[in-house]
């Protein structure tokens, strides 16, 4: 992620953590943040949907000074938490993604500024891109593919006895 977008995922990492909100980056943020070449202005969150976290969505909502709503009823329950630096979308389903439990089990977790995120695995972000077949999505199939072949490289040379 550029330079102006790291201090503030920091904030939302940490304002995420304080809420005790469950949730997982997802789609191109999670990409980029596995080091993917992609770029993208949105933060996408996929989030476990109950009461009890929805309460602590609004809550994360109210601790960033921002304010949540549904713009795109009935036709989807995504909800858009809008503050004066960022825009945030979370969405409890995702195309070609069983479960919020699911994608979470293949998660990986990262830290940001001393605050640690959940992201979706490189795999369930291409399986999600192919399911949801949005012509941005299939756009980007390819370089994630290659990422994901790299990154599968790197890790087999880490395995590898030296």
């Amino acid at each position: 992620m550029g330079k102006i977008a790291a201090p503030l995922l920091a904030v939302v990492a940490r304002a995420i953590e304080k809420a005790g909100l469950e949730c997982i980056v997802i789609g191109n943020s999670a990409a980029a943040l596995q080091g993917a070449p992609v770029t993208t202005i949105a933060v996408d969150f996929m989030f476990r949907k109950t009461k009890r976290n929805f309460d602590k969505l609004r809550r994360l909502a109210e601790a960033l000074g921002g304010h949540l709503s549904q713009p795109f009823l009935p036709a989807s329950d995504m909800y858009r938490l809008i503050t004066e630096d960022v825009q945030i979308d979370f969405v409890s389903r995702m195309h070609g993604i069983r479960s919020f439990e699911s994608l979470r089990s293949r998660a990986d977790k990262i830290a940001i500024g001393g605050s640690v995120l959940r992201i979706a695995a490189l795999e369930d972000v291409i399986k999600s891109k192919r399911a949801a077949r949005r012509e941005k999505d299939l756009a980007s199939l390819p370089i994630l593919e290659k990422a994901l072949a790299v990154k599968k490289a790197l890790a087999a040379i880490d395995d590898t006895p030296h």
